[in-house]
């Protein structure tokens, strides 16, 4: 047993016993029957030329270099664990590894596409290599932290390249001769063009000045003619204004005249409407006066009187206020002994209400005992007879006298109704005919002539004349 520490970039792959699959840590203790083994986390750098081929079978040389080294976060780690546990990171598996991974997603992406848009979408191209070359890198816990991409090379014996790049230079030549003649033809029509858009320019001035001259002049001459008519506006306002304030000032005299003579004529109908008021109080004063002389006079005897009749109303007030008052008592004191009475009417109900009530429950008590002392009598009874349920009610039927008492309603019922009952018989044991052969025949018709003759004594009807009879003395 050992106890292992790993560097700052390492980790520690263990496997063996007590570990179902590995395990991953920075330090901890290997116990017989483990194995543990290091691994470097820090990125490497792989070198290497990819040969491809364009979907034109045009061979090509893709320089790369990739810095790759283990993510490092628990997944990653334990994916790049198994696969570093008995190899270094610098030995030939990792690099044959990336190697192939990135060969073979290039030459699958360069296979589809024509060399010139290659070349066009380099950057497009280099980041699809990467993102390939990543998804598969994942399976082992690797990532990309750099990867650079250099210039394509062609392959030796074939020259694409060279004749691509005179195609180039050439047709940059081209273009920048097309660029010479092109710009010389730009300078000469836009000298051309600032010339006649100067002259426009000019000409344009010209004729805006000439307008802003006219608008000035104008304007110049509108303002005088408004200036000159709001002055005749504010004179005819100012004498209009004159005129009003002329009719304003008369109609105020006019009013103050009206209201100077209106005052004089209220004064003077004044002073006789007070005339008038005075000489009213004066007679009324007067009036009042008399009037107090005539009551003194005739109020003493009348006042008198009515204060002898007053006070006799008072004394048969009195009186019949006394009787009143009496016979309220009097009302009242019976009212008093009919409730009392009404109570002892109620307790006595409520007595006897008690009392029945009372000998109810008793009667009710008294019931309920019989029909338990009756069940237990049925029972013991039914157990008597075995539970036989017609023997039991046959036995109840005598022992209180059911039947007889039957038969004599049925005898009362009967009694002085005196019927008639008709008795008859076909034979019998001893008259030597049951044993003849026509016995049958002669009992039906032995027994015909005494039904029609009960027929006829109960309702009256004779019977046919041709039938058979017999002697009255052979049908009793």
């Amino acid at each position: 047993m050992a106890f292992r520490t790993a560097a700052a970039n390492e980790y520690l792959v263990v496997t063996g016993i007590g570990i179902k699959d590995v395990k991953i840590q920075k330090k901890g203790w290997i116990y017989p029957g483990q194995i543990c083994s290091r691994f470097d986390i820090s990125p490497a750098n792989y070198t290497f030329d990819v040969h491809a081929m364009s979907s034109e079978k045009l061979p090509f040389i893709l320089p790369a270099i990739f810095t790759i080294g283990p993510k490092d976060e628990p997944e990653s780690l334990m994916k790049y664990g198994k696969l570093m546990s008995s190899h270094d990171k610098s030995g030939n598996l990792v690099i044959e590894l990336v190697k192939g991974i990135v060969a073979g997603e290039t030459r699958a992406l360069a296979a589809g596409l024509t060399m010139e848009q290659i070349f066009s979408g380099t950057m497009e191209f280099k980041q699809e290599v990467f993102d390939k070359v990543q998804l598969e890198l994942n399976q082992f816990g690797l990532h990309i932290y750099n990867a650079n991409i250099k210039q394509l090379v062609e392959v030796k014996g074939t020259e694409y390249f060279s004749f691509l790049g005179q195609k180039v230079q050439q047709t940059a030549a081209n273009q920048a001769k097309v660029d010479v003649a092109e710009a010389k033809f730009k300078g000469d029509t836009g000298i051309k063009e600032l010339q006649g858009q100067l002259l426009m320019h000019a000409a344009k001035v010209d004729a805006d000045t000439a307008i802003y001259a006219k608008t000035l002049s104008g304007a110049a001459k509108q303002h005088e003619i408004k200036i000159d008519t709001e002055v005749k506006l504010f004179a005819n306002q100012k004498e209009a204004e004159v005129a009003q304030a002329n009719a304003n000032l008369a109609i105020m005299k006019a009013a103050w005249l009206q209201k100077s003579k209106i005052a004089e004529i209220q004064s003077v109908r004044a002073a006789s409407i007070r005339d008038a008021e005075l000489e009213k109080d004066l007679e009324i004063k007067k009036f009042e006066a008399n009037t107090e002389k005539f009551r003194a006079e005739k109020l003493a005897p009348a006042k008198v009187d009515y204060e002898v009749s007053q006070q006799s109303s008072d004394s048969v007030l009195y009186d019949k206020q006394m009787q009143a008052e009496a016979e309220l008592y009097i009302w009242q004191t019976e009212a008093r002994a009919q409730d009392v009475i009404a109570d002892a009417q109620f307790y006595r109900k409520k007595v006897d209400a008690e009392a029945l009530l009372n000998f109810k429950c008793r009667e009710a008590e008294g019931m309920k005992a019989v029909a338990e002392g009756q069940a237990v009598y049925v029972k013991s009874m039914l157990g008597a007879f075995e539970g036989n349920y017609s023997a039991f009610h046959d036995y109840l039927m005598l022992d209180r006298r059911v039947y007889q008492q039957m038969g004599e309603i049925n005898a009362s019922a009967v009694n002085g109704l005196q019927p008639k009952i008709s008795v008859w018989t076909t034979g019998g044991p001893g008259d030597g005919s049951s044993g003849a052969p026509g016995a049958p025949i002669a009992d039906v018709f032995k027994m015909i002539p005494p039904l029609f003759t009960t027929i006829k004594d109960q309702t009256g009807i004779d019977s046919l004349p041709f039938l058979a009879t017999l002697p009255r003395e052979q049908m009793l």
